[in-house]
């Protein structure tokens, strides 16, 4: 027997929930053909073009590998472009390319979508609440890192 019950685990029901939100926005991506890694690292290309690829894996919460990883698929599909940096030239300059907005734009409607789903379940209370409350979460568990 083990000293927390699984159901008084709050990091089982974190889990739970971000596996659906993960689900729901895999299926809401699926018309633009992207994964919801690459959705993330095309949201954030569009918001700031030229990112370092180390930057935009600490924005996306994944590891530089990873998003290496993401960067070289996108990159293939021709949905960004990366050049060195003017004065840096070891640092790679990421923006996204004509196709790469596209596909991004089609994938955020899709994501707004499921977003907005997720919102209209909660008063406006209650979303207040439960942002203060993840945010807690999160403070917690950064701190025991």
């Amino acid at each position: 027997m083990t000293s927390m019950a699984p159901e008084e685990r709050i990091g089982s029901h974190l889990k739970r929930a971000e596996q659906a939100l993960l689900a729901a926005k895999n299926t809401a991506c699926k018309p633009a053909a992207v994964t919801v890694p690459q959705y993330a690292a095309l949201l954030w290309l569009a918001e700031k073009p030229g990112i370092s690829a180390a930057a935009l894996a600490r924005l996306c919460g994944v590891t530089p590998p990873t998003m290496n990883t993401v960067l070289k698929n996108l990159q293939e599909r021709g949905l960004i472009l990366r050049t060195p940096h003017e004065l840096h030239r070891n640092v790679l300059e990421t923006r996204l390319t004509e196709e790469g907005r596209s596909a991004m734009e089609l994938a955020d409607s899709g994501a707004v979508r499921v977003e907005r789903a997720l919102a209209e379940a909660f008063t406006g209370e209650e979303r207040a609440l439960l942002i203060e409350l993840l945010g807690r979460c999160a403070d917690v568990l950064d701190a025991q890192r």
